[in-house]
């Protein structure tokens, strides 16, 4: 009776860990760090956001770099993943308005 009682107890536990690694949001800020780190930061250091001759200068033109070096790098992100990404360099490093209506969109969900 104490082992199977132990043994519900360590599955609820389970469970629950299970189901909030999966409720972060579609489009957070977080989502597009976590793929900038783990895909990008080895050669984008922080002084590549801050260069005097940056190819970004406005929200489509710091997209397009997202979208040119995902495909270059074959990640095969889709829109959510681009758009995230954008999102968290704006963010932290660019402050550029948000153009685009399905990216302002995307941002309200």
């Amino acid at each position: 009776m104490i082992r199977s009682r132990k043994l519900v107890f360590t599955m609820s536990i389970l469970c629950a860990i299970y189901a909030l690694t999966y409720t972060l949001p579609v489009h957070s800020e977080t989502r597009g760090k976590l793929l900038y780190l783990v895909n990008c930061k080895t050669c984008h250091t922080s002084n590549v956001h801050w260069r005097k001759d940056k190819l970004a200068t406005d929200w489509a033109s710091l997209k397009a770099q997202v979208v040119r070096w995902q495909s270059n790098m074959e990640l095969g992100w889709g829109e959510e993943e681009i758009t995230a990404v954008t999102r968290y360099l704006n963010a932290t490093h660019y402050h550029f308005q948000v153009t685009d209506k399905n990216d302002i969109a995307r941002g309200n969900k």
